[in-house]
């Protein structure tokens, strides 16, 4: 198992110091590679929506192996994925989900919500840099 309790604590670790820097409270979810919940976190007073909305941003950027923004797009009216979540209520299309690969393959997925859109995303960005950082991975994406 990649996802680690120590590897998920530092994971939550960095979201929390990133969400400090920026000024914002923030709820915060990582997923195995199934979309199964590992970790949630609801720091200081992050909004309430965030504790159903995170935890499947994570679970949707696992089982999809792509970013919630991405997720969303494909879901449009007349796209590829158009109406995805209509056949699996767990999908979450708002932004903040992003994949976690090790190798080029998924390894989990995290979900950051509390704050604006780039602000989620800024988070979920510093703790994907994290994650490759902690598993000596670089580009993150397979093939990347």
């Amino acid at each position: 198992m990649i996802l680690t309790d120590e590897l998920c604590d530092e994971l939550c670790t960095a979201a929390r110091e990133k969400s400090k820097e920026i000024g914002i409270d923030i709820s915060f979810a990582i997923s195995d590679e199934t979309g199964l919940p590992r970790v949630y976190r609801r720091y200081g007073e992050a909004l309430v929506l965030s504790v159903t909305l995170v935890p499947g941003k994570a679970y949707t950027s696992a089982v999809t192996r792509c970013k919630t923004k991405d997720v969303a797009a494909a879901a449009a009216e007349g796209a590829p994925l158009m109406a995805i979540q209509s056949n699996d209520p767990k999908i979450t299309l708002v932004s903040g989900g992003y994949p976690l690969f090790v190798g080029g393959k998924i390894a989990g997925g995290i979900g950051v919500g509390g704050g604006t859109e780039e602000q989620d995303c800024a988070i979920a960005e510093y703790v994907v840099s994290e994650f490759e950082k902690l598993t000596g991975q670089t580009g993150g994406r397979p093939g990347g």
